[in-house]
C-alpha cells in the first residue's frame, strides 16, 4: 500500500495528467461564468471521463470519450425532470442501474458509458439539480469533455509512448450465467434495497447508499470479491470521515484552501486506485466533504450520515450477492487460475517452437497476457487472503498458489528471453522438457493431476549455454507446476475459498 511499485512512474504521470484535466475543466466552467453547481458537475464529469475510459487503443479511447454525452445527457435530462417526483425518480434510477451494468458486456466502452450514465443521475441527486439548470449542466459537461480530450490526447498523450494495457476478457457464460446479466440483476436488487433503506435514514441523502451498492459491483466477479470490496469501501469511508472532521469542517467552505485540498483528493483518487480501494475511498470521502463545504451544507452530522448510508449500501450489496444468482469465489478462482495455466502452456509452446528454429514463433504476447491474468487471479483470491478471513488453512493454500503461479511466470519470462537469443538452438532435451510442461498444464487444467503424479524433472547439471539456460527455466517451471497439483487437486468441498 505504501511502497507499491510504479514502473516508469506511470501511475504518477496518469494521476498528474488527470488532475490537470479536472482543473482545466473547472477553470473553463468558471471562466465561462457558469454556476458553482455547473462547475462541480463539469469537474466530476472530467474525473469520470479520465477514470473510466480504459479502451485498449488510443483511437478507441477517443471514440468512447466522444460518446460519453450520448449516455450522460439523456440521463441528466431525465434525472432533473423527475427531481420532485419520488416514485418515478426511483424507478428511473433503478432502470439506469440495470442498464448501466448490463452494457458492460460490450467491453471497456460499455463499461465507461454505463458508469457515466449512472453517475450523471447520481450527481443530479448530490447537487439537487432542477430542470432550469439543465442548459448550463450540459454546457459544463461538454466543456469538461473537451478539456479532457485536449489534455489526454493532445497536450499529454501518455498512451502514444506507453500503449494502454488491455484487460483480460470476462469469464464466459450464457443467459443468467453471463457475468454482466447476473450482475445487472444483483446490482439492481442491491440498489433497490439500498434506496428503500437509505430513504428511511434520510430523504435528502439516500443516494449515497445507492452509490455505494453500485460501485461495489464494479470490477468484481464473485461473492467473496464483492464482500471484500464492501468492507474496504466502508473502511475507507470511515477513515475519510475522520479526516473530514479534522479538515473539511474547520475550513467551512473557504474557496481557496478547499479547492487546493479537492485537487489533492483528485490526485489521490487516481494514484491509489490501482493499489488500495480503501485509500481511494478515503480520498473520495474527503473530497465529498469538501464539496459539501463549498455548497454550504457541511456539518458533522452529514459526515456521520454519509458513513451510515455507506454501511447500508455495502450491506445491501452483500445480501444481493448471497441471495441473487450467487457465484462462489471458488468457481471464479478456478476459472481464472485455469486461464493463467493455459497461458503458461501457450507461452511455453511458442518458446519451444522458437528454440526449435521457428522464427515466426513469439511468446511475448502470451507473457503480457499472463501478467494481466495473474493480476486477475490475485483479485479473485483476495477474499481468502484478506486479514479478516477466518479460513487460515485456505489462506495459506491460496498464498501458496499465488507464489507458485508467480514462479511459473518468472520461469516463462526467463525461457522467453533465452528463446529470443538468436544463438539459441534446438536440443532434444528442450523438446522433451517442453512436452512435459505442456502435459503438466493439461493435467492441471482438466483435473487429472493429483499430488504425487507430477512429472519429474531431468537432473542434468546446467551449464552456461543458451540450451542449458532454457533447461534451467523449464525445470523451474516443471517444479512449480508439480507443486500446484497439491492445492489445485483437492476435493471440491475443500476449495481455495470454500464459499
Amino acid at each position: 500500500m505504501f511502497v507499491a511499485p510504479d514502473p516508469g512512474r506511470l501511475r504518477l504521470r496518469n494521476s498528474t495528467r488527470a488532475l490537470s484535466g479536472v482543473v482545466l475543466a473547472v477553470a473553463v466552467s468558471e471562466l465561462c461564468g457558469l454556476s458553482l453547481t455547473a462547475s462541480i458537475t463539469g469537474g466530476l464529469a472530467a474525473l469520470l471521463a479520465l477514470f473510466t475510459v480504459t479502451d485498449a487503443t488510443v483511437r478507441d479511447q477517443r471514440v468512447t470519450t466522444a460518446l460519453l454525452p450520448t449516455a450522460g445527457f439523456p440521463v441528466l435530462a431525465l434525472a432533473t425532470a423527475l427531481h420532485g417526483i419520488t416514485p418515478a425518480r426511483d424507478a428511473a434510477f433503478l432502470a439506469v442501474v440495470f442498464c448501466g451494468v448490463y452494457v458492460r458486456r460490450w467491453g471497456p466502452r460499455g463499461h465507461a458509458l454505463g458508469i457515466f450514465a449512472f453517475m450523471n443521475f447520481f450527481i443530479t441527486q448530490f447537487l439537487h439539480a432542477v430542470p432550469a439548470q439543465l442548459p448550463e449542466l450540459y454546457a459544463a459537461v461538454g466543456l469538461a469533455l473537451l478539456a479532457v480530450g485536449a489534455v489526454r490526447f493532445v497536450l499529454w498523450p501518455i498512451e502514444r509512448r506507453t500503449p494502454p494495457t488491455a484487460a483480460p476478457s470476462a469469464l464466459p457464460g450464457t443467459g443468467l450465467a453471463r457475468p454482466t446479466t447476473r450482475q445487472a440483476f444483483q446490482a439492481t436488487a442491491a440498489c433497490a434495497l439500498a434506496l428503500f433503506v437509505g430513504q428511511v435514514l434520510s430523504e435528502d441523502r439516500w443516494y449515497w447508499a445507492v452509490g455505494t451498492a453500485w460501485w461495489i459491483f464494479v470490477n468484481t466477479a464473485s461473492r467473496g470479491e464483492t464482500l471484500v470490496r464492501g468492507f474496504r469501501r466502508v473502511l475507507g469511508t470511515l477513515i475519510g470521515m475522520a479526516v473530514g472532521l479534522l479538515v473539511a469542517i474547520p475550513l467551512n467552505g473557504a474557496p481557496v484552501p478547499t479547492a487546493g485540498l479537492v485537487a489533492i483528493c483528485v490526485f489521490g483518487i487516481f494514484y491509489t486506485a490501482a493499489v488500495s480501494y480503501s485509500w481511494m475511498m478515503l480520498a473520495v470521502t474527503v473530497m465529498a466533504g469538501l464539496l459539501y463545504g463549498l455548497l454550504g451544507v457541511l456539518d458533522p452530522s452529514l459526515l456521520v450520515l454519509r458513513l451510515a448510508e455507506t454501511g447500508v449500501g455495502a450491506g445491501c450489496a452483500a445480501l444481493a450477492v448471497v441471495l441473487v444468482l450467487p457465484v462462489t469465489t471458488h468457481a471464479t478462482n478456478d476459472a481464472w487460475i485455469q486461464r493463467a495455466l493455459h497461458c503458461v502452456h501457450a507461452a511455453t509452446a511458442e518458446a519451444a517452437a522458437r528454440l526449435a528454429g521457428d522464427a515466426g514463433a513469439d511468446p511475448a504476447s502470451h507473457i503480457a497476457e499472463l501478467e494481466l491474468l495473474l493480476g486477475r487471479v490475485r483479485m479473485s483470491v483476495a477474499p481468502l487472503v484478506h486479514p479478516l478471513s477466518p479460513f487460515r488453512a485456505r489462506k495459506a493454500r491460496a498464498r501458496h498458489v499465488i507464489q507458485l503461479l508467480n514462479d511459473c511466470a518468472r520461469e516463462v519470462r526467463g525461457l522467453a528471453s533465452v528463446a529470443a537469443d538468436p544463438t539459441a538452438s534446438h536440443d532434444a532435451r528442450l523438446a522433451a522438457a517442453c512436452w512435459r510442461v505442456e502435459a503438466a498444464v493439461e493435467a492441471l487444467t482438466v483435473g487429472e493431476m493429483r499430488s504425487g503424479q507430477a512429472t519429474t524433472a531431468t537432473r542434468e547439471t546446467p551449464h552456461q549455454s543458451e540450451t542449458e539456460a532454457a533447461l534451467v527455466h523449464l525445470r523451474g517451471l516443471e517444479k512449480a507446476l508439480s507443486e500446484l497439483a497439491m492445492p489445485l487437486g483437492t476435493a471440491p468441498r475443500s476449495p481455495l475459498v470454500g464459499s
